[in-house]
């Protein structure tokens, strides 16, 4: 009998550990998932309905007109006489060819998920050097994929790009769906993407999903590249956006965005530059813990199928990890759990390895001190 019970007791401490171990694992996200919820919006505010009723009405003819004004390469037909579920718009710079290189030969190569048109082009802006542009010039006749804006490809107009993102798109592209924006060290799991917007039929507007960054506080710090002075922006903390790592919104935002955007000044952040304009436009962020933020996801095929972002960093990388998920199978519900297990300790064992790696940083700066 004590033999029994003692056995039994072991039985309660491991199967106690073990769920102890999956809250730690999972736990954090499915708390971000319930507690990141935006309430429902009720459209009240005058000048809130304002805006989406100047959304609704919104008249492009003038840009598409005057084409030059705006953009040096527009691809102004690339959308044409096509019905476009899902336009991926990836911002890269100018002198990253191998990194376009990679992403057409990888994620960015695939037209149709279940029947559903996949669109990537890439957008940057003037770079530096003359010799650069001739080459986008001959990059551009050979794949047909490229935006260019007419402003320096630079840090601080980085705002710009995506104001100027928002305005090719509901200018030259106004049948696409949905629209993700995203920056060139990511990998996009488009077909998990497609999938997951595919059930947002029944709500197709309204929609401004990714990574969700909660009340961030502006940079006040004169010194800093990033500095933002009070007269541009008063308040304590930032509205809630999604990371501009990567994130989807529907043509209805785009719209949105494009008419708020009058009122927001360019010199805040890319990310929190479209979370002032949605909130201006009464239309709250949805948080998803797929998408990655700027994190690296440690690869298992696997946790890959069913992710939707994560940062890889290095071109040789993307392409190994991508042949193998395109000639891998499908993953079985326990293969995909183990998956999701794996890369999610790896990556924060990988993330408290760098908490490590900074604070031995830190320590030998104040030794030299």
């Amino acid at each position: 009998m004590v033999f029994c019970r003692l056995r039994t007791h072991q039985w309660c401490f491991i199967l106690s550990n073990v769920l102890l171990f999956h809250l730690l694992i999972f736990g954090a996200d499915l708390m971000e998932e319930y507690f990141l919820r935006a309430l429902p919006t009720s459209y009240t505010d005058m000048k809130v309905l304002e805006v989406r009723e100047q959304a609704r009405k919104l008249d492009m003819s003038t840009l598409k007109a005057n084409i030059s004004r705006a953009y040096v390469v527009s691809s102004s037909e690339a959308c044409s006489d096509k019905e476009i579920f899902l336009l991926a718009l990836i911002f890269t710079s100018p002198e990253n060819s191998l990194r376009r290189s990679a992403i057409r030969g990888t994620w960015a190569n695939l037209t149709h998920v279940r029947d559903y048109t996949v669109l990537a082009l890439f957008l940057l802006g003037k770079p530096s050097s003359e010799a650069t542009q001739q080459e986008l010039i001959k990059e551009m006749k050979q794949h047909q994929d490229l935006i260019q804006g007419d402003f320096l490809d630079s840090p601080e107009n980085q705002t710009l790009k995506t104001l100027r993102t928002i305005e090719w798109v509901i200018t030259f592209c106004s049948q696409a769906r949905f629209i993700l924006k995203t920056e060139e060290e990511m990998f996009i799991n488009l077909p998990t993407l497609v999938e997951y917007l595919l059930n947002l039929r029944n709500h197709p507007e309204d929609i401004y999903l990714g990574r969700l960054v909660p009340q961030e506080t502006p940079n006040r710090d004169p010194q800093s590249h990033s500095y933002i002075p009070l007269h541009k922006y008063s308040e304590m903390y930032y509205p809630d956006y999604c990371s501009a790592t990567a994130f989807v919104i529907s043509q209805d935002v785009a719209r949105k965005i494009y008419v708020a955007s009058k009122e927001v000044p360019l010199i805040l952040p890319p990310g929190v530059f479209v979370g002032i304009c949605t909130k201006k436009a009464g239309v709250d962020p949805i948080h998803s813990s797929r998408f990655s933020g700027r994190r690296h996801i440690r690869y298992n095929r696997c946790c890959y199928k069913f992710i939707f972002t994560s940062s890889v960093a290095r071109e040789g990388q993307l392409l190994r990890e991508w042949e193998e998920m395109s000639n891998g199978k499908d993953c079985t519900l326990l293969e995909t759990y183990y998956g999701l297990l794996s890369c999610r300790v790896m990556t924060y064992l990988d993330g408290f390895k760098h908490l490590s790696v900074d604070a031995l940083q830190n320590e030998t700066l104040r030794a030299a001190d």
